[in-house]
């Protein structure tokens, strides 16, 4: 550590610092137009210099690029230093006046015009730049202007080894320009070069004609961006950043090094790989939840093609205070509250096309979204519904409550979302066509908002988890209970449970208590310290055994491995429930199950018929009678 007094205050300074990290960690400001924590200190704009007393001397020096020592009293503002600020301020007001950022940092240091002309005002030198510049050809800078600072620069060439961009020029025809030019494709449209630049004066489709692409929230569903380091939900476990390969520049040029510099921690490291582990455990819960339905499956909806049909989950985020409008309910365009809003049930639930089963959780959560529409908006709210099904405690009474607040309800399975205007009042609307069963009539219903409630699917691999952990899927593909009422949270393998909505739809309360129940279960196991298993099970004579694999493949809870080093098949006795499936199928008949020998099943079924003739047993090729039939009347 060394001591430096800045402004009179003594400052314990890390060694290596330069004296403006150093104030800006004190709490002292200096101002710079120049300074990126990712790129070397370069001191282009100057304009964050400060008087520097040293060893008797004093000198003016910018403060980015000097640094601390032991003894050095600084001072950020005398008047020399405001005097060469004001300076710099009119060259910069000359040379970009339409910035507003630069209008802002002259304001700040008493600039209000600059007695310098304005470069758009010098004598033509016949150059042919206006030319050039008018078709976009020599420049990326827009009418902002450009103050050469060469961070847009550094940052594409030497941070992220793109090369997109460069200077040429020199004294006043000194510009920042794209090779040869010309637009390129070098360029990756990252956005880096106008997020760095202090002027904000660099047009993309000078460069490349393309916008950047914002990264879609998969958490937001999609309703605001992200970078490509990023937490992917609040609560996630870990609580940490995670970095998107696809998209992180790094992993497209090899260069952006930048997160990686700047964590204090030294947490990150690029050259990291994924690895898969394997874990011995006694217990499996799964709790993989749902997908939504993809509404877009439904064309006539209008979902992806109208921009104001949303979905459930997309409603669902925008009305949570901590989503991407801050609770505001909003258009697709951000600012336009709806003054009519139509939420349409069972999209893709309850349909012979797609997907059979209720979903359960999709009439109370309609009521729930109507309700806070009518309490944050004064929006006019429909419910277009097959059946209304409020069938838990409280359920009806927050069902009549909202029928009391002035929600419209319409009894009617919805045909079509249009933006097809029929009549006057229907211009700029959504037009909801649906049948109103309880009138007997065809509605059309404008809105300015569609909410569609997408069917609870299960996810898109619960079969092959389901095949992985040696448990079924039923026809619908969520994941099937040993018992619906006895069992609901085992499965019939041993140390596999289910929790929540993988073993069919239910809301959040359900799930809990699901999720409760089989935790439950899986400590009861552990606390009991050893486990019965049924003594029905299935044994391999290795000595008959051929190693075909046959039973490996038949085996549904996959209780029978292949030893290479012998050859051979072997059953694990844990696994196995004695289903006789590999003893069936075993082609040599090596497989045998415990209690259920060939000789044991002859001798039950000489016994069954022993007791139905109630006289012995029966001679060797003797015709038998049926049951309660003497075999002399035969």
């Amino acid at each position: 550590m060394v001591n430096v007094v800045i402004d009179g205050k003594r400052i314990a300074a890390e060694e290596g610092l330069t004296v403006l990290e150093a104030a800006r960690r004190a709490g002292i400001h200096i101002p710079t137009l120049c300074h990126h924590e990712s790129l070397a200190p370069y001191g282009a704009c100057r304009f964050c210099i400060v008087e520097v007393t040293q060893r008797g001397k004093t000198r003016l020096m910018t403060s980015c690029t000097l640094p601390v020592s032991q003894g050095q009293e600084i001072q950020t503002a005398t008047e020399k230093v405001m005097r060469i600020r004001r300076m710099l301020a009119e060259l910069m007001l000359a040379r970009c006046p339409a910035s507003r950022t630069v209008r802002a940092i002259a304001a700040d240091v008493g600039v209000k015009k600059s007695r310098f002309r304005a470069l758009s005002d010098a004598v033509c030198q016949a150059c042919g730049a206006c030319e050039r510049r008018r078709n976009g050809l020599s420049t990326i800078v827009g009418e902002a202007g450009c103050i050469l600072c060469g961070m847009c620069v550094r940052l594409c060439d030497d941070v992220l080894k793109i090369g997109a961009l460069a200077f040429e020029g020199r004294g006043a025809n000194r510009q920042v320009t794209t090779p040869f030019r010309e637009m390129t494709e070098v360029c990756m449209v990252c956005g880096a070069c106008s997020s760095i630049c202090p002027t904000h004066a660099i047009e993309h489709h000078r460069i490349r004609p393309r916008e950047p692409q914002p990264i879609p929230s998969e958490f937001e569903e999609g309703l605001t961006s992200r970078k490509p380091i990023y937490v992917p939900f609040p609560q996630a476990v870990p609580n940490v950043p995670v970095i998107d390969p696809v998209h992180c520049t790094h992993f497209k040029t090899g260069g952006c090094n930048v997160c990686e510099d700047n964590c204090e921690v030294q947490a990150i490291n690029h050259a990291m790989q994924d690895e898969i582990r394997e874990i011995e455990v006694g217990n499996i819960i799964l709790a993989t939840g749902w997908d939504l339905f993809d509404c877009r499956r439904i064309p006539q909806y209008g979902y992806g093609r109208l921009p104001n049909v949303f979905t459930s989950l997309e409603f669902e985020r925008m009305c949570n205070a901590s989503g991407p409008t801050g609770g505001r309910i909003v258009l697709r365009d951000g600012v336009t509250e709806p003054k009519s809003v139509c939420i349409v049930h069972c999209v893709g639930s309850r349909d012979a096309h797609y997907n059979q089963y209720c979903s359960s959780i999709c009439c109370m959560l309609s009521l729930k979204l109507g309700h806070l529409v009518m309490e944050k908006t004064q929006a006019k709210v429909y419910a277009c519904y097959i059946d209304m099904r409020p069938n838990k405690k409280d359920y009806e009474e927050f069902y009549q409550r909202l029928l009391e607040e002035g929600m419209l309800f319409v009894r009617g399975k919805v045909a079509e979302v249009t933006d097809v205007a029929r009549f006057p009042h229907e211009e700029g609307k959504l037009i909801v066509q649906v049948e109103d069963t309880l009138l007997g009539k065809q509605r059309r219903i404008p809105v300015d908002m569609v909410v569609l409630m997408g069917a609870l699917e299960p996810r898109h691999d619960a079969r092959e988890i389901g095949l992985k952990a040696g448990i079924s899927c039923g026809a619908a593909g969520w994941f099937i209970e040993r018992h619906p009422k006895l069992d609901p949270v085992a499965t019939m393998t041993d140390g596999v449970f289910i929790a929540g909505a993988c073993q069919g739809p239910k809301d959040i309360p359900d799930s809990v208590a699901q999720g409760a129940a089989a935790a439950a279960r899986v400590q009861g196991l552990i606390t009991k310290g050893t486990v019965m298993i049924e003594p029905v099970v299935a044994t391999v004579d290795e000595q008959r055994c051929s190693g075909c694999r046959i039973c490996n493949n038949l085996c549904p809870f996959n209780a029978i491995a292949f030893v290479a080093d012998d050859a051979v098949s072997r059953i694990n006795a844990v696994l196995c429930k004695g289903c006789g499936t590999c003893v069936a199928a075993c082609p040599a008949g090596a497989i045998a199950g415990s209690h259920f020998a060939n000789e044991q099943v002859e001798a039950e079924i000489e016994g069954l018929l022993w007791d139905a003739h109630g006289n012995g047993s029966w001679a060797e090729g003797e015709e038998l009678a049926p049951a309660g039939v003497p075999n002399n009347e035969l």
